[in-house]
């Protein structure tokens, strides 16, 4: 069986596809840097880390952009006509008045690695724009159309228009052409298929929150009229029938459903298996309860389907609600390596797992200046939205231990380095060490920004020398706290115990869509020159 959520922690937002006996998962990343992870898999169960489409920082510049701005919802793509890779991706600039200012790009590759074509303006319709590769050569673009206007519908319909690759543009205006298969509203991630002579409209209904959903139309012309599925949403965690057009709220935790381990499933991609098995990847989260708060983020789940005899989508097991446990597909199984517990960071590159607030870690963080160490240069303030040194990986369980050791001499109290909790520029916490000159000498303490408050917990700082040093952060369930070593054997609790929830969409005040991330950090709020050498970093989680 395949167990879910197939890639934990933050991934939302995926699309799949397949070339040959490969297949290929994008998700979303918001601010972080490198953008858009591409999962791999031959089996559909085990999935490695594989690459990274964005990769420039400059030509994809997120700095200075608020949290749960930057890259929505890719669309990868494989053309076999063409043997090309197609991305389409957003960029959102701004939410301000709910205008939702964001641009979509197209980009291509022959390589699933790259390098990935200069990017190609679409439009700024509004977001989660897709590419449909149709059997006569043609290519249509799908987005969500935003709508602003007072008395129409929010947050809008789903738009369309075709594509040139010859002068690599949107034809005209797009048009819209689907109003959703339910009355969730909110509908969202459209994305075009074909298949026995029909068109196929998929859709995210409902918010990306607890009333979340996939659901279906189909048209014999491109241009429909498209015909609700009878029997949608076809995969779901709430499958009750509403009717929530009138709100454009996309959280909605009434419809919470406390049968599904598996909440606010929804905004799928489906793909085909050479034996004609179907699989659908969508977007997953694992609240706390009662809070409701999902500090892992939105995941990646994967269920079973097929086709029906009168040619609709439905799930293998004949029901809607997204499952924990799913039938394997008859495929050879094919393991995948996963991201080591420990980095003693002895390559010479540094890991493809590691991710920094809207810049590419590469830019501060250098694994070459001292073989065996991760040398990280000081920036701006972690609350900075600009260049922030924050080498981190996503949380991807909720009982986990964080380990690194690091050598650091700080020289004024600007300087700081050490491990970090953290879900956006304006809520974190940090065990850091710095200087204190009421003590005349380097120090620890902890440092928490919550909902862009900050407290300094001056009442445990405890002096230290200038060697080595061990920072831990154990997290247990709805508790977090951090440890300090000499020696790496014996640790001693230092400040209070954290509550793990409010590291979530739904407690964070400043920044949503995105997930919990753990890591190691350096600020030079001076001169951005100082720099932490770090050891190793270990991860270990101690329950899936």
């Amino acid at each position: 069986m395949i167990h879910n959520p197939i890639l934990p922690g933050f991934n939302p937002d995926p699309c799949i596809c397949r070339k040959g006996e490969d297949y290929y998962l994008a998700v979303s990343t918001f601010e972080w840097f490198p953008g858009i992870p591409v999962y791999h898999s031959r089996d559909l169960k085990n999935w490695e880390l594989y690459t990274h489409v964005l990769t420039d920082d400059e030509k994809v510049d997120l700095k200075k952009l608020p949290s749960a701005k930057g890259i929505w919802a890719p669309c990868l793509t494989y053309c076999e006509k063409e043997d090309l890779f197609y991305v389409v991706y957003g960029v959102m600039n701004s939410m301000n008045a709910r205008y939702f200012d964001v641009d979509n790009f197209l980009i291509t590759a022959k390589d699933i690695r790259g390098p990935w074509s200069e990017p190609v303006y679409l439009h700024s319709a509004g977001f989660d724009a897709s590419i449909f590769h149709d059997d006569d050569g043609r290519k249509w673009v799908v987005s969500l159309e935003w709508e602003t206007r007072e008395g129409y519908e929010k947050p809008g319909a789903i738009c369309m228009a075709e594509y040139s690759p010859e002068e690599k543009k949107i034809v005209g205006y797009p048009k819209r052409i689907w109003s959703g298969g339910t009355d969730r509203g909110c509908i969202e991630a459209p994305h075009l298929t074909k298949r026995n002579g029909y068109y196929y409209i998929m859709c995210a209904e409902g918010g990306t929150g607890y009333n979340h959903c996939v659901a279906m139309g189909r048209a014999q012309k491109v241009w429909g009229p498209y015909q609700s599925d009878p029997e949608n949403p076809i995969v779901t965690s709430a499958p009750g029938v509403s009717n929530e057009r009138h709100d454009p709220d996309h959280l909605k935790p009434k419809y919470f459903n406390p049968d599904s381990v598996l909440q606010k499933s929804g905004h799928g991609s489906y793909v085909e298996t050479p034996q004609g098995e179907v699989y659908l990847v969508h977007l997953t989260a694992r609240p706390f309860v009662p809070e409701l708060r999902c500090t892992l983020g939105r995941e990646t789940a994967i269920q079973k389907m097929c086709w029906t005899r009168d040619n609709w989508l439905r799930m293998a097991d004949g029901g809607r609600l997204a499952r924990v446990e799913v039938p394997e597909a008859s495929l050879p199984e094919c393991p995948m390596p996963g991201i080591p517990d420990m980095d003693d960071f002895d390559s010479t590159e540094l890991g493809n797992w590691y991710y920094a607030p809207r810049i590419m870690p590469q830019s501060f963080a250098d694994v070459k200046a001292r073989p065996g160490w991760v040398r990280l240069r000081g920036q701006e303030s972690r609350t900075s939205l600009n260049r922030v040194s924050i080498l981190a990986r996503k949380l991807t369980s909720l009982r986990a231990r964080v380990t690194t050791k690091m050598e650091f001499t700080p020289e004024i109290y600007q300087h700081s380095a050490g491990l970090i909790l953290y879900y956006d520029n304006m809520n974190y916490i940090n065990l850091r060490k710095y200087y204190s000159k009421t003590l005349g000498q380097s120090a620890i303490s902890v440092i928490q920004l919550e909902n862009g408050v900050r407290t300094e917990y001056l009442d445990t700082r405890v002096p230290v020398g200038e060697d080595a040093i061990y920072f831990r952060l154990q997290i247990c369930e709805r508790e977090c706290w951090f440890e300090w070593s000499l020696d790496g054997e014996k640790y001693q609790k230092i400040g209070p115990v954290f509550d793990t929830t409010k590291f979530s969409d739904e407690y964070c005040k400043y920044g949503e869509f995105t997930g919990t991330m753990v890591g190691i950090t350096c600020a030079d709020r001076m001169k951005h020159e100082k720099c932490a050498d770090f050891d190793f970093f270990e991860y270990v989680n101690l329950k899936d």
